[in-house]
C-alpha cells in the first residue's frame, strides 16, 4: 500500500483498479476511516476527522447530509474525542447509560452493564427486529433480557416509558416468558393460563405460579409426543430449579384431560 498524502493510503482491488484508503493515528489508537473512489474524497474525510478530535465545535446532531465521514464513524469520533474512549460500534457515552445510534433517527438507549456487549456486537436491523451476530447466528437482542423471539410487545413484555428503543433493565417489564403461558387476573393473586397449539388451541389448565404453567406446557408436549404428534413443540427451559423440584412438580401437576384423549 502506498501513500499519497497525509493519513491516505493506495490500495488495488481484485481487478488491479485503485482505490483510496483513508486512516488516522490518535493518543496511540490507529483508527480507519474508510475506502474512496478518489484521492480528493479520501483527504476530506482523513482532513474532517482529524479536526473533530483536534476541536470541539462540531456535535453529534452537526453531521452534514454531504459529509465524506459514515454516519457511525462519525459517532466513534465524537466519542472518542469527548469520553476518551474508542469503540468499533457506533455508541456515545452518557455519565449512567450509554446511546447506540442505528441511525440519525434510531437511537437505542442502554444500561452500561450492557457496554461490553455491544462496544464488540453491531447491531443490525431487518424490519422491526434488532439482531446481532454472535458465533455466526443472527440473535435477538431482546433475548439478553429473557424475553423469547415469539414474545408479542404490549402482551408478553413492555417498555415502561413506552419508548420502545430504551433498552435499559428498569424500563422493561416481562410478563409471560413462557411459550404458551400468559398472566390472568385472579381473585387475590394473578393465575397463569397453558394453553397449546394442536389444531387449534386447547387449555392445558391454570396454575397458581408462571413456573408450574411453563412445566405444564412441557407435560402437555410430553403426552402429545407420545401419542405421536409430528409437531417440533418448544419445550420450555426452566431456571433456578433442581431436577428434583422438577420433577416434582412435573408428576403432581394436573392436565386437561382433552389433552390426554386427544386423537392426532
Amino acid at each position: 500500500m502506498e501513500k499519497k498524502n497525509t493519513g491516505v493510503y493506495t490500495a488495488r482491488k481484485k481487478d488491479n483498479s485503485i482505490y483510496y484508503r483513508a486512516s488516522l493515528t490518535h493518543k496511540g489508537k490507529h483508527i480507519s476511516l474508510g475506502s474512496y473512489n478518489t484521492l480528493e474524497a479520501a483527504n476530506a474525510c482523513y482532513l474532517l476527522a482529524r479536526d473533530i478530535l483536534d476541536q470541539k465545535e462540531t456535535v453529534l446532531e452537526d453531521y452534514p447530509q454531504d459529509c465524506p465521514i459514515g454516519f457511525d464513524k462519525w459517532v466513534i469520533l465524537h466519542n472518542l474525542r469527548d469520553n476518551g474512549l474508542y469503540f468499533s460500534t457506533p455508541i456515545y457515552l452518557r455519565p449512567s447509560f450509554f446511546l447506540y445510534y442505528l441511525s440519525q433517527d434510531c437511537i437505542l438507549k442502554f444500561d452500561k452493564d450492557d457496554l461490553f456487549y455491544y462496544s464488540s456486537h453491531k447491531i443490525m436491523a431487518r424490519g422491526n427486529h434488532l439482531f446481532v451476530s454472535d458465533y455466526g447466528m443472527q440473535v435477538n437482542i431482546l433475548n439478553r433480557y429473557g424475553i423469547m423471539n415469539y414474545a408479542v410487545p404490549g402482551r408478553d413484555y413492555h417498555f415502561i416509558n413506552k419508548d420502545e428503543h430504551d433498552f435499559r433493565y428498569a424500563n422493561i417489564n416481562i410478563v409471560n416468558r413462557y411459550h404458551g403461558v400468559s398472566e390472568q387476573p385472579g381473585l387475590h393473586k394473578p393465575l397463569y393460563l397453558t394453553r397449546i397449539h394442536i389444531k387449534g388451541i386447547v387449555k392445558v389448565g391454570s396454575y397458581s405460579t408462571e413456573t408450574e404453567a411453563a412445566i405444564a406446557y412441557n407435560k402437555a408436549i410430553d403426552i402429545l409426543n407420545k401419542k405421536g404428534s409430528k409437531k417440533q413443540y418448544m419445550q420450555n427451559f426452566i431456571e433456578d430449579i433442581s431436577p428434583k423440584e422438577y420433577a416434582e412438580i412435573y408428576s403432581s401437576l394436573e392436565i386437561n384431560p382433552r389433552i390426554y384423549e386427544y386423537k392426532l
